[in-house]
């Protein structure tokens, strides 16, 4: 919980009240309205509250808002996610959770991977599922979205399966397996326990010691950049910046590999894209 910023708070219940339409709001219009939207009243009527309270709201001198209060005026105020998620932090407190888009990738960003021809990029969702990848991709670290849950899932298959490991050197994996669990742990915690993430959780923690012990200690930081070794039985030992781009939702992320300047990684990366299919990929 932060601090409640009582005059922005205050100025946007007031600006949005006036943007709702009484009709929208199921009220009628009436013949006499001074002001443009709604009144402080069917405001305070709509969201089940007090006409005082909210009325101290809108006067910048009202107590913090409890979330329940907060998603009853987000309601009554007929306010998008963006609005609503704007709301909370004015009063003080983390937005709502976002449902996850789940697994379908928009067809603009599908679009995107396949205009990216020379750098490997792939979509992931907050858990680790490979949604689509490019050739690029593919060829340097193999297919795995046609994979049943939760064998596309590069946590799953990093704890899990000791192939996946064999394209990493085995000097930076103690560094790989921080990464994916803090990563996963943030994850988690946006997603407030949900069925999938706990289902996950559960599997790796019976799956793999080292996975468990890591769990435990609780680490969380969210993989926004990097840079990664991939030995490659075709193009050798490659050193690629990894990039993250978040989507809105939240729940998905564009993740591009890309060869750090002043480095020979550009030139390998061509050479694979001329050699490259699923055949000499990396061991999936």
């Amino acid at each position: 919980m932060t601090t409640i910023d009582r005059r922005e708070l205050a100025d946007f219940l007031r600006r949005s009240r006036e943007r709702v339409r009484p009709q929208d709001a199921g009220l009628p219009a009436g013949p006499r309205r001074r002001t443009p939207g709604l009144r402080r009243e069917e405001v305070a009527q709509l969201a089940g509250m007090s006409a005082d309270y909210y009325i101290r709201l809108e006067q910048a001198r009202g107590p913090q808002p409890s979330p329940q209060m907060l998603a009853a005026l987000a309601r009554a105020l007929r306010l998008d996610t963006d609005g609503r998620d704007h709301l909370h932090l004015l009063a003080g407190h983390r937005p709502p959770a976002v449902p996850a888009v789940g697994d379908h990738v928009s067809p603009g960003l599908l679009h995107l991977l396949d205009q990216l021809d020379t750098t490997p990029a792939q979509v992931l969702n907050d858990l680790g599922d490979v949604l689509a990848q490019n050739a690029m991709a593919r060829a340097l670290l193999g297919g795995v979205c046609t994979v049943s849950e939760h064998g596309r899932n590069v946590v799953w298959r990093w704890f899990a399966d000791d192939r996946s490991r064999a394209a990493y050197p085995p000097d930076e994996h103690a560094h790989y397996s921080r990464v994916h669990v803090a990563d996963l742990r943030a994850a988690v915690g946006r997603r407030s326990g949900d069925v999938p993430s706990m289902r996950l959780v559960e599997r790796l923690r019976g799956a793999s010691e080292e996975f468990a012990e890591l769990w435990a200690r609780h680490e969380v930081a969210v993989r926004r950049h990097s840079r990664m070794r991939v030995v490659h039985p075709v193009i050798g030992p490659v050193d690629l910046d990894c990039q993250v781009l978040l989507a809105p939702e939240g729940d998905q992320r564009l993740v591009l590999h890309t060869p750090p300047p002043g480095t020979d990684a550009g030139d390998r990366l061509a050479l694979l894209r001329v050699v490259g299919t699923d055949q000499f990929a990396a061991p999936a």
